[in-house]
């Protein structure tokens, strides 16, 4: 959620910023809400100062034996119109708030307006892999080596799912647990959070109410605040679990990852990039995400930024880093850098990790702040995400970047550890 005091200040900075989202912002109605509710507040408080001064004379009053009757009377119709007029100030500030909440987020300033076509690729990783014999893409090579059974996948849940069985299994299990080594060694706290979460964790972090159609709902009832769904990504989790407490500054920034599967309405797509394990309705991931002082946000994004690449490019994968334009991140992002690796059956780079900066926009949302030491107040925290990695797109990569000319997948180095010290898939 967007600061009001910074619209009123900087109105037409921000709705600038905001067009290189595509979002047309008006603000007006809601400084209208604020100053109506402000008016509301202030009339109020007024009244309640003369009812405690009238109610402070009455002790006095009935000692001087004089009647009081009348007076009990005006304070009950004064103490109507007080309650009249909080609760005008309290609906004023609920419709400004639900203004608010949809807002997107304020796009870092060097970001560049406009969509995908205006992302900027900032590095490439390693060699574009080149084969000397008919490569086969990873939906024939995970049939034929009996990774994937996409056939009984679909057949259990329909389309957008698939099966893992025997080594496929094994080689999932290898990525999920290369990953939790990496972060472990990098001293970030290890969490397994519920898969079912409540209307506030996907407001807070910035998916509801906009987006609440993305995601598998669990209960029946039509006021979906009352109601449980499936996380989308334990980021979800994650950035919520602090919401409604101040951290203590010491403890900035405090880093997490989480492993769960991912359970999400998006997929669907039958376009040729689309096929096998590119999308899909569930999928693993390992989810990092830091709660970082406003002063070291841009170091901490930097952080998660080069943890990515570096997991990659310990899987010797060919990928690249690209920042995107203002209107590829996403609502709740301030900034987002995309790790892209190469399917060479597609001839394109898929997206295997955003690493994204909300700066206080969930914090806002879901209140989870610290006491700032140099000025004594209480501030909102940032908050920063990344995929560490997502798996489905990952392990398509391998098997296709990795492909042998006899139809076996030479396994990457980093994972044969967790695959007792096998090297090749066959």
């Amino acid at each position: 959620m967007l600061d009001l005091k910074k619209i009123q200040e900087n109105k037409e900075k921000i709705t600038e910023l905001l067009s290189r989202k595509g979002y047309k912002a008006d603000f007006e109605p809601i400084i209208e809400l604020d100053a109506d509710r402000r008016r509301y507040m202030s009339e109020a408080e007024k009244l309640k100062a003369e009812r405690n001064k009238v109610s402070s004379s009455i002790p006095a009053l009935k000692k001087e034996g004089k009647p009081v009757d009348g007076i009990f009377a005006e304070m009950r119709v004064l103490g109507e119109k007080i309650a009249e007029l909080d609760e005008k100030a309290k609906d004023a500030d609920k419709k400004m708030n639900e203004l608010l909440s949809v807002i997107p987020n304020v796009p870092d300033e060097d970001l560049l307006p406009g969509e995908k076509e205006n992302n900027e690729v900032i590095k490439v990783f390693g060699k574009k892999p080149e084969f000397d014999f008919e490569f086969k893409n990873h939906v024939d090579l995970c049939t034929d080596l009996k990774l994937i059974d996409y056939a009984r996948g679909t057949k259990l849940s329909g389309g957008g799912f698939w099966l893992y069985r025997g080594n496929g299994a094994r080689l999932e299990w290898a990525l999920l647990n290369f990953f939790i080594s990496e972060h472990l060694k990098d001293g970030y706290e290890f969490i397994l959070p519920p898969h079912q979460l409540g209307y506030d964790c996907g407001y807070g972090a910035g998916q509801f109410p906009k987006f609440s159609d993305e995601v598998y709902w669990l209960d029946v009832s039509e006021d979906r605040t009352k109601n449980r769904f499936m996380l989308p990504t334990a980021e979800t989790a994650l950035v919520n679990m602090f919401s409604g407490e101040i951290i203590d500054e010491s403890k900035l920034p405090m880093k997490f990852f989480a492993y769960t599967p991912c359970y999400r309405k998006e997929a669907g797509s039958y376009r040729a990039e689309e096929r096998g394990m590119i999308r899909g309705h569930q999928f693993n991931k390992v989810e990092m995400v830091q709660y970082a002082h406003p002063e070291k946000s841009k170091e901490a994004f930097e952080e998660l930024v080069n943890k990515a690449c570096s997991l990659m490019d310990k899987l010797g994968l060919h990928f690249r880093l690209s920042k995107l334009a203002a209107g590829d991140c996403s609502a709740s992002m301030a900034r987002t850098y995309d790790i892209e690796v190469y399917i060479p059956s597609m001839g394109i780079y898929k997206e295997v990790s955003s690493v994204s900066n909300a700066n206080d926009y969930q914090a806002r949302r879901n209140n989870t702040r610290f006491k700032n030491s140099k000025t004594g107040k209480t501030e909102f925290v940032h908050t920063l995400n990344g995929s560490g990695l997502a798996t489905s797109r990952v392990f398509p990569a391998i098997i296709e970047q990795y492909q042998n000319a006899d139809g076996t997948v030479t396994i990457p180095e980093v994972l044969r550890p967790f695959m007792n010290g096998e090297s090749v898939l066959k």
